[in-house]
């Protein structure tokens, strides 16, 4: 790679070079044995039925950085990559597909379907692993692994044998929660119940079958009456102990229902205290079917319409049913009134319009009650450790109460469970090889099991699986447990705790020490990111820009409605007026970085990512244009410089504290804490006032010694810079690191060098009390120049009054470099009290001392002040508007959160100015009356 760098920072023209100069140099793999320590993460594995979205983006920065410090430490770093077949979600894509080309899955056969989609995932599957290399992910690509490849098999199978085994995998007829659009079951946790409806609770009666009286009940799905068993009351309810033991006439099917007396589902507060029990459709019903051995009747069909059992209403869609069996009931005169009522009905999380529907079906099940008790201890053990720590009770309240986990899919596209049923005697062989017969009665006419495992199933094993288990390899036994698992909290009890389950039962040990949970990355105003609500900023459009035709022509592309679709380019229009500019991958790397502070959802803006791209720029442009200048010819030694110089000495002094806290904030998974530290010493400390400061010297206007002695320690501030900013920014930190004049030993790329640690700076209080004592001193009169709108090119002159001795002598020493960077013509000071400063000077006080520039002549006070009074009154009615919408209780009311938190922080940037605006004014007054 060349040393000499191009004028322009272009992250396009050198991050595809710099990534497959890495990939040939074999960076970023791992050693299976080594003499260094250990350190794994394994990547989150992606579906592959999309492209990457800010969230991915987010997991691939943190693990990126975590991994190239620890190898940057001299750790054994694997990063291992990977991707989810996502079987419904997979599925459903292919299947799309189909359907445009006129067919189903059905048509075309099980087998046929299966090639599909594995052709499918070969044309798009790849671009996964495309856009984390534009990340700059330093995955180790050799060890790539898919959740549906052939060793992911081996260890699905070996599990789901071993599970059987022990008794924690089992079959059995149970209520399940059935999805009619994915047409297979789904776990609880893909089901959702976050959004409540408006709907209402219907009242009908039940003739008792003795043709005297009736009982009531209330039901808001009336349709799942044709599969009542029973009525439930209280047995000790005064209305209705007497009927308990007698039965009701249905009064559609005509059979005789029992009442039942059951304490734990009836509540004679409640309703009429009587309760229609359907025990096919409903989880209390179906527990309480269980305790009173009721019957079992199933009314829908796998597409959600009724079936045979359902009577007149079979082949009837649910909800058409509903109406007629409503009406029915109006007809036989047993509707007896309805009463709003809101309530939150289960959603498929893929299928957000499909309600879900609670079904009696013969499933596949694992104990996951007696799998969570083993990772409760575990966790409260300190084994693993939870970064939030917060996240620690939120998991314990879901394993204390977990359910059973229903792991059966009826998919094509999945891991076909290793269980096969005979046609003779019904047993159920489960075994890791194909049997030659039934384990049961010995024939030979066995099938295959027709479902796959959910697709959680297999990503629980992810940890281990992908390390050669259950072959114990060395790659199992140098990198399990994993060292750190980062990633969303939406997917703790999906993941996070079935992996820790898998784990500690087939492993003995936990899948890994540290889980760091991650915040939700959302737009700029804190909503989420929607492909409807066109509010989705694609991290590949970031780094590269996308005109505002190239997102709308995107939108079209995705499964939307089209009033979705009108709502999403209104939105896209708005938000990006000019489309998404070009901010290269470095700087959307630092923006996300640089927003993960613990537990807080992050609120995504361009503008800060482009603020982070001049942070690029600036660091580019000092060094091309001011640094490599000075250090041509030079040839830096091993070692780190012995300053004697106050700037020298200060320098260093601020990188020894800069690398303790990017370390600590690493340490801690404080990531912010280090995006700050690195910024604010690299931006504005040394290429601000460092190289300022010894400009004259790094020109030789000093002498030779002291040009010697500011190349030494510029050099060293900077490579040192760029090896502690790498993690974060590695393509322009490789790029310019590559530019600068090598030491002795210095490896090739930057990424392989040593990560800054405690001896390549030094701890100097003294340095940083008398650089600070300077640096306030100049802001305070850059300050003046500022606020009194003096112009950049007139030279001024200041005075320091009430120095003290200390202060006397250092700013004394430090005059021409003082002078330079406030551009006076002279600075003069003393000791003195301030009554002989010159008339009209503008004052302040800083480090101890008052300060004076006399403006007389400088800058014409009544002009300023007409100025500045013009801009004040523009403020003014800003002002007053805000306040104004502030005190709107309407606006309060119909606002949302976000909306109102925004206009109070404009209204209180909009008051600091105009504070600070009144100030400024003021002191032009003083002025002109001095």
């Amino acid at each position: 790679m060349a040393k000499d760098i191009a004028k322009a920072y272009e992250p396009s023209e050198i991050e595809q070079r710099i990534y497959g100069f890495w990939m040939e140099k074999g960076y970023f793999r791992a050693e299976d044995e080594s003499r260094k320590p250990p350190y794994c993460i394994v990547l989150p594995p992606p579906n592959i039925t999309g492209a990457l979205h800010m969230g991915h983006a987010l997991t691939a920065t943190i693990q990126d950085m975590l991994v190239r410090w620890r190898r940057m430490q001299g750790m054994n770093a694997l990063w291992l990559p990977g991707a989810d077949h996502a079987g419904i979600a997979t599925q459903m894509v292919v299947e799309r597909a189909l359907e445009r080309e006129g067919a189903s899955r059905h048509d075309v056969g099980r087998e046929a379907f299966i090639r599909r989609v594995w052709q499918w995932r070969k044309e798009y599957g790849g671009r996964i692993s495309e856009q984390h290399q534009r990340l700059g992910a330093s995955l180790d690509w050799a060890r790539e692994r898919f959740t549906l490849d052939e060793a992911s098999s081996r260890a699905v199978t070996e599990a789901f044998v071993r599970l059987h085994e022990q008794g924690l995998v089992y079959r059995d007829n149970r209520l399940i929660n059935w999805c009619p659009s994915c047409r297979s079951a789904i776990s609880d946790l893909e089901v959702d119940r976050e959004e409540p409806e408006s709907g209402e609770m219907w009242r009908f009666a039940y003739p008792l079958s003795s043709g005297q009286g009736e009982i009531v009940v209330a039901t808001t799905r009336p349709e799942t009456m044709l599969g009542d068993t029973a009525i439930a009351v209280h047995p000790d309810d005064p209305r209705y102990k007497h009927l308990v033991g007698r039965t009701v006439r249905h009064p559609i099917l005509g059979r005789e229902i029992p009442i039942i007396g059951d304490p734990i589902l009836a509540d004679p507060e409640k309703g009429t205290g009587a309760v229609k029990v359907t025990p096919a459709h409903d989880p209390n019903d179906f527990e309480c079917g269980k305790r009173h051995g009721l019957a079992f009747i199933n009314i829908l069909n796998p597409d959600a319409t009724l079936n045979d059992n359902a009577g007149p209403f079979a082949g009837l869609d649910r909800f058409e049913a509903r109406k007629r069996v409503k009406a029915r009931l109006v007809e036989l005169e047993l509707a007896r009134g309805e009463d709003k009522h809101t309530y939150a009905p289960g959603r498929c999380y893929r299928h957000p319009g499909t309600i879900v529907e609670p079904l009696m079906s013969l499933q596949w099940f694992v104990d996951a009650k007696t799998l969570a008790g083993p990772v409760i201890e575990a966790v409260r053990q300190g084994r693993t450790e939870f970064v939030p720590r917060e996240w620690e009770k939120t998991l314990f309240h879901w394993l204390e109460n977990i359910q059973d986990w229903c792991v059966s899919r009826q998919l094509w596209w999945g891991h076909r469970i290793p269980a096969w049923m005979c046609d003779d005697c019904e047993a159920v062989t489960v075994a890791r090889t194909v049997p030659s017969a039934c384990s049961g009665c010995g024939g030979s006419r066995i099938r295959q099991d027709e479902d796959v495992l959910d697709t959680w199933f297999s990503s629980a094993l992810w940890p281990f699986s992908t390390l050669g288990w259950p072959e114990q390899t060395r790659a199992l036994a140098t990198f399990y447990p994993n060292a750190v698992m980062e990633t969303g909290y939406d997917i703790i009890f999906f993941w996070v705790a079935r992996m820790m389950m898998m784990g500690l039962r087939l492993t003995g040990d936990v899948p890994f020490r540290k889980v760091l949970i991650h915040a939700m990355v959302r737009d700029e105003r804190g909503k989420k990111m929607s492909k409807a609500t066109g509010n989705v900023i694609d991290p590949i459009d970031v780094i590269d820009g996308i005109p505002q035709d190239g997102l709308l022509a995107k939108l079209r592309t995705y499964n939307l409605t089209e009033k979705e679709l009108k709502r999403a380019e209104n939105a896209t229009k708005q938000q990006f007026p000019e489309g998404i500019p070009r901010c290269g991958c470095d700087s959307l790397r630092f923006t996300l970085a640089a927003y993960t502070a613990q537990g807080r959802d992050i609120k995504l803006s361009l503008d800060r990512v482009m603020g982070y791209r001049r942070f690029g720029n600036k660091i580019w442009q000092v060094v091309r244009g001011v640094l490599l200048p000075q250090l041509e010819g030079f040839e830096p030694g091993a070692g780190r410089p012995d300053p004697v110089h106050l700037y020298d000495r200060w320098l260093l002094s601020r990188l020894s504290d800069v690398i303790r806290k990017v370390n600590a904030g690493l340490e801690a998974f404080e990531v912010d804490n280090a995006t700050s530290a690195i910024y604010q010493f690299l931006w504005h400390e040394l290429c601000d006032w460092y190289v300022e400061l010894r400009k004259a010297a790094l020109r030789g206007e000093q002498g030779e010694a002291e040009r010697e002695a500011a190349r030494r320690t510029l050099h060293h501030g900077l490579e040192t810079s760029l090896r502690l900013l790498h993690p974060f920014m590695p393509f322009i930190t490789e790029e310019l690191w590559q530019a600068l004049p090598r030491r002795p030993g210095d490896p090739e790329s930057i990424m392989i060098a040593s990560y800054p640690g405690g001896r390549e700076g030094i701890e100097d209080a003294q340095a940083e009390t008398d650089m600070a004592r300077i640096m306030e001193i100049v802001t305070a009169i850059r300050t003046i120049r500022s606020e009194y709108g003096v112009p950049p090119s007139a030279s001024i002159e200041a005075f320091a009054f009430r120095a003290d001795d200390a202060l006397k002598t250092l700013l004394d020493a430090n005059g021409g470099e003082i002078r330079s960077l406030i551009r006076a013509a002279s600075f003069q000071v003393s000791k003195a009290s301030p009554e002989a400063r010159p008339r009209g000077s503008a004052t302040a006080v800083a480090a101890g001392a008052e300060l004076a520039v006399p403006l007389q002549g400088v800058v014409d006070a009544a002009r300023e002040k007409a100025r500045l009074e013009k801009e004040l009154g523009k403020i003014e009615k800003d002002l007053v508007r805000l306040r104004a919408k502030l005190s709107n209780s309407g606006f309060l009311e119909k606002a949302s959160a976000d909306v109102v938190e925004r206009e109070r922080g404009l209204l209180s940037e909009t008051e600091t100015r105009y504070d600070g605006l009144h100030r400024a004014i003021e002191r032009l007054r003083e002025l002109e009356e001095r």
